[in-house]
């Protein structure tokens, strides 16, 4: 049975409301001023309230700005009760929230039908909001799943890798995986899939799955610029999928200690060293290329370097540097490079220490976009 609170200090309305409406079925309460009305409210979370707009201790409109800021009662329809005709009264009644309103002195039917049609009304917002929950539980439970499919961290020298995924409250679209593809050859990727949502996770487990198991014809997995080419001609773009991605993607030879790399669109990696003399060199590692499945005779070239012993990688999305500050100016790829500088240390914690920083930078309490980062230590 639906609820609906009558707030009114007029005893001859409340019980003129309550003979009315009872007939038509509805579980009535019934407060004689604001605040006992607000109170009923937050506990009885009614479908519909019929509130005065005058009343001691606390006016309509005072109700229903609480009504309306308090999120278990988002759904809640909103009748005012007013004498007040003009058009300044009806603009402050929808400034507080107010969803319909009912003048004096009430005419039975138009009563009755204003009620169906705030009931409609709240069972439409009801069933919304419900099916807003299931959804983001799914996304949710999505996003569980991409988080289960990402590497373990890699603990046994010559190379360990560890690595940070920090959803943004949309599923998104990054990826990454590293496993030798012999004792001596370490491959190495993250890539991002433009969007946000189930068709951006879609792709990236997509191609996830396809370096994984080398199912890709007639590649060479040793050859980062083939990769992506055959990556390229397997997720062209179409007029039913718009989707693209960037990706970096390397190879590490741990016996002659040389990194071939190969990027389509992505931000650089950056390879961060010590000279004998404990001077930082930061390199950024990045070859032109235009994103994956944006046009099917796009080039990728390969680029190599070498890696120099205590050195540390670090691959990301543009994630953890686009962030908009306060300003209006985007906290970009220049800050964040410099701060990784800082971080000299392979410490286990290196990471965790990069992320809060990053998140000391972002104004808000989300990541407006998925946060991708590996971090990996060349003994």
């Amino acid at each position: 049975m639906l609820q609906v609170l009558i707030i009114d200090d007029d005893p001859a309305i409340q019980l003129l409301l309550k003979r009315t409406l009872k007939t038509e079925g509805y579980e009535l309460t019934v407060a004689s001023d604001g605040e006992a009305g607000l109170t009923l409210a937050r506990d009885l979370r009614p479908a519909l309230v019929i509130c005065d707009w005058i009343m001691p201790r606390m006016n309509g409109l005072d109700v229903c700005s609480q009504v309306k800021a308090t999120p278990e009662l988002s759904t809640t329809f909103f009748i005012l009760l007013t004498s007040m005709g003009s058009v300044e009264d009806r603009v402050k009644g929808l400034d507080a929230g107010a969803d319909d309103f009912l003048c004096k002195p009430i005419d039975m039917y138009e009563l009755k039908a204003r009620v169906r049609a705030g009931l409609r009304q709240h069972q439409l917002s009801h069933d919304l909001q419900h099916q807003k929950l299931l959804l983001e539980a799914e996304l949710a439970e999505a996003a569980e799943y991409v988080c289960s499919i990402l590497p373990s961290p890699l603990t046994s020298p010559p190379v360990t890798i560890n690595s940070r995924f920090v959803p943004s409250r949309q599923l998104g679209g990054d990826g990454f995986d590293y496993y030798w593809l012999d004792p001596d050859h370490l491959a190495i990727y993250l890539l991002d899939v433009a969007g946000h949502g189930l068709r951006a996770a879609l792709p990236s487990l997509s191609v996830m799955n396809l370096l994984k198991s080398q199912a890709l014809p007639k590649i060479n997995y040793y050859e980062p610029s083939d990769v992506l080419k055959a990556l390229n001609e397997t997720f062209q773009m179409t007029d039913r999928n718009d989707k693209y991605f960037t990706i970096w993607y390397g190879v590490y030879n741990r016996v002659k200690r040389t990194l071939v790399y190969a990027s389509a669109g992505h931000p650089p990696a950056v390879l961060v060293s010590r000279t004998s003399n404990l001077i930082t060199q930061v390199k950024r590692l990045k070859t032109p290329g235009l994103p994956v499945g944006m046009f099917p005779d796009a080039e990728f070239i390969d680029d190599s370097c070498e890696v120099e012993k205590s050195s540390i990688l670090y691959i990301f999305s543009d994630g953890i540097y686009e962030i908009n500050q306060p300003d209006g100016t985007i906290w970009g790829l220049d800050a964040f490079i410099n701060l990784l500088a800082e971080f000299p240390k392979n410490s286990q914690n290196n990471l965790d220490q990069i992320v809060n920083s990053v998140q000391d930078r972002n104004p808000d309490d989300y990541f407006d976009d998925d946060l991708s980062l590996l971090q990996i230590n060349f003994d």
